[in-house]
């Protein structure tokens, strides 16, 4: 069996203690590969430097909560990350996107940067990892201006319209450990009539920690429990949802193939 966590950030202070045995419980768990994801500019570089190992890709991006600080302190976002883009194993960009509900960055530059991914996603044929939360609509909206764009609504929790809409556009959802929550019937129930050739899964590691591990520090070796819950949902077993979200995340980021 093999899985993909398609969504940690392993170069968050978190695991700068014990990283290399994070990933080795990882790969004894059968993780194969990770997506180390980016979310502000100076954590480009220790981001990329994890990709010297094996079956480690990285994005590069702004998350949401960095749009204002960022765009405050450089005319010069899309430069960069269009520059980024052409190191190896730089597989994604985000994660990007819109975060309504803490508002930690004006709406309008949130915006802003969103657009810049967006157009840099289509230029390059690179996917988007997408963080939205109380901004479907936007999203949704934003999106449609520009055709052809590709990526995943990442740590998916969203409602069953924002569902309809990204898979309707050609989207992936990923999966996170929410998945397992006691409160998580609404998501069960959406999950329920998602293609399984459109799902990921995640752990979104520091965060999430699925059941049975609430309450501890979530680590890619625990993304089996969201693959376990997803194979009951569906009615499959562990091994048919490895294979399909496996061969989902290579679909989706081709350029990984690459270098395997």
């Amino acid at each position: 069996m093999k899985l993909v966590d398609s969504h940690c950030h392993l170069s968050f202070p978190d695991f700068l203690e014990d990283q290399q045995k994070v990933i080795g419980r990882a790969r004894e768990a059968g993780v194969m590969a990770f997506l180390n994801i980016c979310t502000k500019l100076d954590e480009i570089e220790m981001v990329h430097s994890l990709t010297t190992e094996p079956g480690v890709y990285c994005s590069v991006g702004i998350h949401p909560h960095e749009a204002s600080m960022t765009l405050q302190t450089t005319n010069k976002l899309k430069h960069i990350l269009e520059e980024r883009l052409q190191t190896p194993k730089t597989i994604g960009l985000g994660e990007t996107g819109l975060d309504y509900y803490y508002n930690h960055s004006e709406k309008d530059d949130q915006e802003q940067s969103f657009r810049i991914h967006c157009e840099l996603a289509v230029k390059y044929h690179v996917p988007l990892i997408i963080h939205t939360r109380d901004a479907d609509e936007d999203a949704i909206r934003i999106l449609d201006d520009y055709p052809g764009v590709q990526g995943v609504f990442h740590c998916f929790s969203g409602s069953e319209m924002l569902a309809e809409q990204a898979i309707s556009r050609g989207f992936y959802l990923s999966l996170s450990g929410i998945l397992t929550f006691k409160k998580a019937d609404e998501l069960r129930k959406i999950t329920e009539v998602v293609p399984l050739d459109k799902l990921l899964v995640e752990t979104d590691a520091p965060y999430l920690a699925p059941i049975p591990h609430r309450g501890h520090r979530n680590e890619p070796a625990y993304v089996i429990e969201t693959a376990k819950m997803l194979a009951q949902i569906k009615g499959k077993s562990l091994e048919e949802i490895a294979t399909a979200t496996t061969a989902n995340f290579f679909k989706l980021f081709s350029r990984a193939e690459t270098f395997q």
